[in-house]
């Protein structure tokens, strides 16, 4: 029997698990949230490469067949990932594709800084002639994680932040907690200026997997259980049944 996993260092890929179950239905998901180590956005290259073949490993032996990886740090460094014999896809290429059929005439993003300084967003872009503004916006997916989607302090930082794009007509979202404060980050930006969330391409990709089977999620994390349910409650509406912790 066919199942999803979906990894993630924190709730962002939350976003993603909500969109495939309202467009897929009740398909077998396995989500895990990693933070009980170090951010992804953190390590480096090799050291997420290696802590990710160890979490689908793990995977694996839980039934899982195809993967996911919801976050844009750690799918950066995909092509350095061992062969799982499992298709493993991130969510920087769907990124992509959505961001090119827009049509921008001046394209933003906003991510981790891991995803930023990699280039990996910049170079895909160039090669389609078009010329990418990226700020780091660090600390918006730290206020996420922990259930903050309109603090002052994150509406403070979200304009510090988004202030240099204001001349953007897109903004690529770059990371999946972002979409849980899409309506904060709208109120710095001119009304005409569009926001890009990956999440729907991602969607259409994981359909042509064909996981058309159901069966029970297993929601788990690494860090702590209690505070992933809260947050994934705050940020997503969504309540996570059981979310279990788990040593990887």
């Amino acid at each position: 029997m066919k199942r999803l996993g979906i990894i993630d260092w924190g709730i962002g890929g939350i976003s993603i698990y909500k969109l495939i179950k309202q467009k897929l239905g009740p398909i077998p998901i396995s989500y895990l949230s990693d933070t009980g180590v170090t951010p992804y956005g953190k390590m480096t290259r090799g050291e997420i490469a290696t802590r990710l073949d160890n979490v689908i490993d793990d995977l694996k032996g839980r039934g899982v067949t195809h993967v996911v990886i919801g976050c844009n740090a750690a799918s950066t460094v995909i092509p350095f990932l061992a062969d799982h014999g499992i298709p493993v896809e991130g969510v920087i290429e769907s990124a992509v594709k959505t961001s090119l059929k827009a049509k921008p005439t001046r394209l933003g993003l906003i991510g981790g800084r891991r995803t930023v300084l990699s280039g990996v967003y910049r170079r895909s872009f160039a090669k389609h002639g078009v010329v990418l503004h990226q700020r780091v916006a660090q600390p918006l997916s730290g206020l996420i994680e922990s259930g903050d989607i309109a603090s002052p302090t994150l509406q403070a930082e979200a304009r510090r932040i988004l202030s240099p794009l204001r001349g953007c007509s897109h903004i690529l979202l770059a990371c999946t907690h972002y979409p849980a404060i899409t309506p904060v980050l709208a109120s710095f930006v001119p009304p005409t200026t569009k926001f890009i969330d990956p999440a729907a391409s991602l969607v259409t990709l994981v359909a042509k997997w064909r996981i058309e089977c159901q069966g029970v999620d297993e929601i788990m994390t690494t860090g702590d259980a209690g505070l992933m349910k809260r947050s994934a409650q705050l940020a997503f509406g969504v309540e996570l049944v059981r979310p279990l912790k788990v040593r990887i």
